[in-house]
């Protein structure tokens, strides 16, 4: 292994492949991006030099500044939840799940792999008020709760929640299973040991699997973090961003701008700033990993 990471040939043969790739499917498409950002129209047809003007007329749309805090507020509600509900997953896989923990772990894993519009089609039989009331409101009915029945996807109060909890739902398997195989690669040494010190459940997770699972954490924060930021799929196959602009993200609005309304440059400001949200989030949340 030393020769052959000694050996520039073997390292660039290794490295420029994926170098080439990584280039022409990330680093070209966002150079490309802030080329068509200073221009405006569409290409091919009224398609002119605009310099920083669609720069300078970002925070003056209000529906731009709309999109952004849907989007603000859907990235804190679904990151916390699909790392939060993972880890505690992934905890009562480790230290409680005694029997059929196979089929537990797919059962809860198996969302993960299900279509978008498949998941979304499901939901929206579940938050379903008519012509029949859907499995959610079917339940608040039976136990009492009629006042609670309203149309969850229907109305702009609710509609962000309840994609919210289906986006959780959706991903919060694929983060059990990484903490998961990060709790047992901590020694069980350790935890023998604080149990007979006396550590209690809350001190035992405060003061050592939380130190030892921090990378592991941050990493999970960073991967819901972008996936959140990018939100699309979801919320057209649930929602379709509405009712009216209740649910529609920045991606959905870049989308409209860009190929329904023909604003490609101004389409590729909204697209740069996402990539640069995607930056600055991940960079924020890696600069909790000290290393101690």
């Amino acid at each position: 292994m030393k020769k052959v990471l000694g050996n520039k040939k073997a390292i660039m043969l290794f490295v420029v492949p994926a170098l080439i790739l990584y280039t022409v499917i990330v680093i070209l498409p966002v150079l490309w991006s802030v080329y068509y950002s200073l221009y405006e129209g569409t290409p091919g047809l009224k398609w002119h030099f605009a310099g920083l003007k669609n720069y300078a007329r970002l925070f003056k749309d209000k529906n731009f500044i709309d999109a952004l805090v849907v989007n603000l507020k859907y990235i804190a509600i679904v990151m916390i939840g699909q790392v939060g509900l993972g880890l505690a997953l992934a905890l009562f896989f480790r230290f409680w799940l005694k029997n059929f923990k196979n089929v537990v772990r797919t059962l809860v894993f198996f969302p993960v792999v299900l279509p978008t519009v498949a998941v979304g089609q499901l939901f929206v039989k579940i938050y379903e008020i008519q012509p029949n009331y859907g499995l959610l409101n079917s339940i608040l009915s039976n136990i009492g709760l009629q006042k609670w029945v309203q149309p969850w996807i229907g109305q702009a109060s609710t509609a962000l929640g309840a994609l919210s909890a289906m986006d959780i739902w959706v991903a919060m398997g694929f983060y059990s299973v990484i903490f998961y195989g990060a709790l047992l690669d901590i020694p069980g040494e350790i935890i023998e040991a604080a149990k007979i010190d006396g550590c209690n459940a809350i001190n035992m997770f405060k003061r050592i699997l939380a130190p030892l699972l921090r990378p592991i954490i941050l990493t999970c924060l960073v991967f819901s973090f972008t996936g959140t930021v990018k939100m699309f799929e979801s919320a057209l196959a649930l929602t379709k961003g509405g009712p009216g602009n209740a649910t529609r993200s920045l991606s959905m609005y870049m989308y409209n701008v860009s190929f329904t309304y023909s604003k490609v440059g101004y389409g590729s400001v909204i697209a740069v700033f996402i990539f640069l949200l995607c930056i600055m989030g991940s960079g924020i949340i890696n600069r909790f990993d000290k290393k101690d």
